[in-house]
């Protein structure tokens, strides 16, 4: 009930006010609620910590705070979704690379954009099917249905099929063999049955996802990212596909594949570490 209200209340001013009072709206309540967020505050710490350990506290603590500040903008973004159309992207998106996801239509196995919580991952999805590129992505339920109605409308509006985590499989085929986008996110498995690896030198699950649906339909794996720039227009980047021919055995081309993913996120993360919006333990401990 909660948070649904206050959802609601942030769209309404979030599409009341100027996006750079909006804007400024945002980090002002993301400074009152980090002054309070222990716990969140205490997680990206330590996360941060993992992926910086040369790096001192005073470092850490400013990152920390703009991981704050970058996510409430983000949601600034995602409750003016109505009001984002072409020309918004046109003016505001600077898109790099499109032809590797070009490329991989061109096959006609459909496309994997591989991306992470970093920077605003649903206004790249938004981007996409804007530009005009059949899109759908996999987004995990809210519990509340009210929360995920709200969520899924906002997405839908401008084009972006939503499909929930617990029927993604059949879905994502069905995506895929109509040679269309899927995109998939990298960085966080929603279950026990991530692929374990070292992420910046500690173990963790990623998720095997990706690689599986790639293996299985021939699908081109692109990764791809929606960053924000400091003027708060953005640059939506891919990068080259990743390529593997297989070598019959299912469970090691599968963590072949996470490991060349997982090199890509941690790269963007390392050059963007303010953009990473993980407000969970990363890590196994």
């Amino acid at each position: 009930m909660v948070n649904y209200s206050l959802y609601r209340i942030g769209q309404a001013l979030a599409l009341a006010l100027p996006i750079r009072r909006a804007y400024a709206l945002a980090v002002l309540f993301s400074d009152l609620h980090y002054l309070f967020a222990w716990h969140d505050r205490r997680v990206t710490l330590d996360n941060l910590k993992a992926v910086f350990p040369e790096k001192n506290n005073a470092e850490i603590r400013r990152i920390r705070k703009a991981i704050f500040r970058n996510f409430a903008k983000y949601l600034v973004d995602f409750f003016r979704s109505s009001e984002i159309d072409r020309f918004y992207i046109e003016k505001n998106v600077r898109i790099e690379n499109i032809r590797y996801v070009e490329y991989g239509l061109s096959r006609g196995k459909g496309v994997i954009t591989l991306t992470a919580h970093l920077g605003n991952w649903e206004l790249g999805g938004v981007a996409i099917a804007l530009s005009g590129y059949p899109f759908a992505a996999v987004a995990l339920p809210h519990k509340d249905r009210r929360v995920n109605s709200f969520f899924n409308s906002q997405r839908q509006v401008k084009g972006v099929k939503v499909i929930p985590v617990g029927k993604a499989v059949r879905n994502c085929l069905d995506v895929l063999n109509q040679n269309s986008v899927l995109a998939l996110l990298g960085d966080r498995s929603f279950n026990e049955k991530g692929i374990e690896v070292d992420f910046f030198g500690k173990p963790t699950l990623l998720p095997a996802g990706p690689a599986a649906l790639s293996l299985k339909t021939g699908a081109t794996l692109v990764p791809g990212f929606m960053l924000r720039n400091p003027d708060d227009t953005f640059t939506l980047r891919f990068e080259k596909p990743i390529e593997n021919e297989g070598s019959g055995d299912r469970e090691s081309d599968i963590r072949a594949l996470v490991c060349s993913y997982k090199t890509v996120i941690e790269d963007y993360i390392r050059r963007y570490p303010e953009q990473w919006s993980m407000f969970r333990r990363f890590w196994i401990e």
